[in-house]
């Protein structure tokens, strides 16, 4: 980040600039895995509400959580995060149960592009669905809703503070990735080793698909005959 970028951050009392990141190089490796088989490598672990999917069903998103606390019905924290979060980031927004309304568009992907971000990954809706699918940023969400939202300065809002989805806490720099089938999170300490895992459960899926296509069975190869 340049000085002048550095200057012009937000700042303030909820919002945390240090990060402890995934390792890129766990990132670069992560990119080719499903978001399924991490899920299952790391013992069906960093499971997404299934309800946020992509905006378009090529998109696919990995990168370290940038995680956002969002008032319901307002997006300015969003536009914040966007200048917190480094190149390579996931913004992974919580909007607080909030979900109808538009939360990101068209402008906010293109500064956001313009930022070098990954993705976003939002617990809520977002607009201009038919550019969004072509603009180059993968974008995940509950859906599309053309409601507007509001910008108010007196709201509190929370970043790189942990989120709850449900029975999934969220840390900030940990590893998200999101594709056809839905998101995952891994926790970033466990991150290098559950993509390790991932790798050689790929792997073993692979020798049944071909155990399989050799006439062998399921029951048999997984054993479900049952006693």
């Amino acid at each position: 980040m340049s000085g002048h970028d550095s200057a012009a951050a937000p700042s303030g009392a909820t919002i945390r600039h240090a990060v402890d990141r995934v390792d890129g190089a766990t990132v670069e490796q992560a990119r080719s895995l499903p978001a399924a088989t991490l899920h299952e490598a790391g013992g069906r672990i960093g499971v997404m509400p299934a309800a946020i999917r992509p905006v378009s069903p090529g998109m696919r998103v990995c990168g370290p959580a940038v995680t956002v606390q969002s008032p319901g019905g307002d997006n300015l924290w969003l536009h914040r995060a966007i200048y917190v979060a480094q190149p390579g980031d996931v913004l992974v927004v919580h909007v607080s149960d909030a979900h109808a309304y538009g939360y990101w568009g068209e402008i906010m992907s293109a500064a956001a592009r313009a930022r070098g971000l990954a993705g976003l990954v939002i617990d809520g809706c977002v607009r201009d669905g038919a550019v969004l699918a072509d603009f180059g940023l993968p974008v995940f969400a509950r859906g599309l809703c053309i409601r507007g939202t509001g910008k108010d300065f007196g709201a509190r809002g929370w970043i790189n503070h942990p989120l709850l989805f449900g029975d999934l806490t969220v840390h900030a720099g940990d590893l998200v990735v999101g594709d056809t089938d839905g998101v995952v999170v891994v926790p970033r300490e466990r991150a290098a080793q559950v993509v390790q895992a991932a790798f050689e459960r790929e792997a073993r899926e692979a020798a049944i698909v071909e155990r399989i296509r050799a006439g062998e069975r399921t029951l048999d190869i997984y054993h479900l005959q049952g006693p």
